[in-house]
This record gives C-alpha cells, structure tokens and sequence, in this order.
C-alpha cells in the first residue's frame, strides 16, 4: 500500500466512541442547572427535575398517549433486565440474536431465567434472522439496532398489530435516531450515554397499556430483586414514571440528560435529530464507496446502521494476514488514530469481527466524520509498513 501524508484538517471533536457517545456540539458544563445537587432526589425540587426528564424525552421521542416512561437504575441493561424478569414466563419467548447484546440477553431467559419455552433465532455479524421466522403468539425479545454489528431491524413491517405475546425492544443505539414503530412496540428501552450523548448509569423504560396489564396479571416464577419491582399488591407503582425512582439517581447526570434533550428540541426535535444520523451515514457510505479499504459489515444496506457504523478492513494487504495478524493490525490501526489524538475508541466491540466502529448519531458533525476517512486511509497505509508481507 503506498504510503499516505499525514492529512491537514483534523476532526474539531475526535470522540468517535459508540458509549459513551459524544456529547452534543457545544456541550458545556456550565450549561448545567446546580440548585438540585446536594439535595435529595425525592425533595420537590428533585421530583420535579426527574420529571422535568420524563416528560421531555416522552414529547421528543413521540411517545404514544397511554405509554410510560420510567427512569431506571443500571443504564440500557437494567432496564432490559427488568423488563426481563418482570414480563416473561406468561408465554413461550422467541429471542433474536445477531450481535453480543441479543446474544446476552438470550443467555439471561435460557441459562438465568431458564424458561423451558425459549427459542432462539440467531445470524453472524454483520446479518439479521429472517423476520418471517419469529412467532408473535409468544414474547419476542429483540434489538432494534445492534450496537456491536452495525445492523438494524430495517423497520417495524414485521411485527403484526394483532400480536398476541409481547414484543420487547432494546432500543439503546436507536432511540432519538431512528423511527421506532411505538404501536409495534409495548417495551422500549435505552440509555441516555447512546444517541443524546448523555452520562452513564441510569436506563429509560417505556411501557405499553399492554405492558402494564401483564405486569399486573403475571405473577413471575423466581424471586424478584428489589431493584426490578415495578408493581406491589399486583398494581402498577405508578410512582416510578412520575420521578420517583427506584433507587437514587444522580441528579448532575440528569441535568445533563435534560441539557441533551433541551438541545434535541431546539435543533428541531426527532426530525432533525434523524435527519443528522441519516447525514453521518451518507457521509461514510460516500468513503466507503470510493476507499476500497474498508466496506461495511452489513452487506444489506436495508439493515445498516445509521449510528453505531460498522466497517470491516478490505484492503489487500489487510486481506492476506492470518485471523491472529489481522487482530493485531486493528489493534495498530485504533492506536495509530489515538496516538495521533483524531479519533478515540474507533475499534470493534471485542466480541466482533476484528475492524472498526464509527459512532455516526446525532451528536457527531458530519465535517467531524468527513475529516476523519482521510485518517483512517493514513493509518492504514502506516500499518501495512508493518503488516504487508
């Protein structure tokens, strides 16, 4: 590969990380209300902001009249888990899996909860299972979008109004970013650390009347954590999707959350919010295109993801190392980006396919993006010195 000058122009912002993510363009801490910290989350003034969180994300989101939204201890995990070991075991459960969340979230209900009806439809990176095979007269548990893979269900056509079972929806990389189908959906949940580039630690979980009815008539099989409670006496806590959280929340990171979502509104709302996503991913399908150094991990670009992009390393020399070589390329590539500070934790998840992760949602500028292809051509150039027989 011919060697490559180190390029001019450098991304302004070189956070490329798939969470957390970027923060909005012209974050600041002290943007930042403070008259909430130091006391507690259940005084007026507490309530109020954890509120204030809840009913903006729901007006953001365009979630459906009748459906709730709660905060929730434990990020997108928790909030996936609760929703886990609250609602199954009513029915049989179709899991699909194609990248290491769904993977971890069929582990949970066949080895944890170990519900003998239990089926699991998988793919390998950078695909899908097929749609038509899921069951809806069970629960279907799925991600809409894929964090580790790139690759996205393509919308909610799939899923049947009249479903009998409930389906449950690990929304974490595409809340804010993608079309949700929320009449297609009775559980939705994501973090904040994801597309509206918030801090960890705490999960949003949305319900459907459905949700709620199953809550209050399925009595689960195991022993239920404290932590994962959502009804008492058989009735819904309906405290938890007004503010008052399970357990203690910090409120700096939901100031922060209410920043991020003040700046959604004022850029446009959802609309503008997917519009950017949608930008980034043009953005990078252009380089892909023209490099011949890189293509993406998800062949069929009406599952591509348009936030956490996916690529896989093409370039000849790239092709003819061993699985354990081409490791240790990425590896030398990621480095070569962060030594040179342009782009931070642009590696794949651990679990993936050895190439890199590009963070493209709403909070990531496309001139940041753009900035960055040249870059990535450099390191690769650099890295074939060392790897290229």
């Amino acid at each position: 590969m011919t060697a490559i000058a180190k390029p001019a122009t450098r991304p302004a912002n070189p956070n490329f990380s798939s969470g957390p993510c970027a923060k909005r363009p012209g974050y600041s801490l002290a943007a930042l209300a403070t008259d909430c910290l130091g006391r507690s989350h259940r005084a007026k003034i507490g309530k109020a902001r954890l509120k204030e969180a809840i009913d903006r994300s729901k007006a953001l989101l365009g979630v459906p009249e009748g459906y709730l939204l709660g905060i929730v201890p434990a990020s997108d995990t928790g909030a996936v888990e609760m929703a886990l070991w609250s609602l199954l075991g009513a029915r049989g459960v179709d899991v699909l899996a194609w990248e290491s969340f769904g993977s971890g979230w069929a582990t949970d209900i066949v080895k944890q909860l170990k519900l003998k009806d239990a089926r699991v439809l998988e793919a390998p990176y950078g695909e899908i299972p097929d749609l038509k095979q899921v069951d809806f007269s069970r629960d279907v548990v799925f991600t809409w979008n894929g964090t580790t893979s790139g690759v996205c269900v393509p919308n909610g056509d799939w899923i049947p109004a009249d479903r009998a079972g409930l389906t449950i929806c690990d929304a974490t990389s595409a809340a804010f970013a993608m079309d949700l189908a929320w009449d297609k959906l009775d559980v939705v949940t994501y973090s904040w650390q994801k597309v509206m580039g918030g801090e960890g630690a705490h999960g949003v979980l949305i319900l459907s009347p459905r949700a709620v009815a199953r809550l209050e008539s399925h009595a689960p099989a195991w022993p239920m954590p404290k932590i994962f409670r959502m009804t008492k006496g058989g009735k819904l806590i309906a405290g938890i999707f007004e503010g008052e959280t399970i357990n203690t929340p910090s409120m700096l990171v939901v100031e922060d959350a209410i920043d991020g979502l003040k700046w959604g509104e004022a850029i446009g709302g959802l609309p503008a919010l997917i519009g950017r996503s949608k930008a980034n991913l043009a953005a990078v399908a252009a380089w892909v295109e023209a490099s011949g150094n890189v293509a993406f991990l998800a062949a069929d670009p009406a599952v591509r993801s348009s936030t956490s992009v996916c690529l896989r390393i093409t370039a000849p020399w790239f092709a003819k190392l061993s699985a354990e070589a081409q490791a240790k390329a990425q590896k030398a590539v990621v480095g070569l980006l962060d030594k040179e500070g342009v782009a931070y934790d642009l590696g794949a998840y651990r679990d993936a396919p050895p190439g890199l992760r590009i963070w493209a949602g709403a909070t990531v500028e496309t001139a940041d993006l753009e900035a960055l292809f040249p870059w990535i051509e450099w390191a690769l150039a650099e890295a074939a010195k060392d790897f290229a027989a």
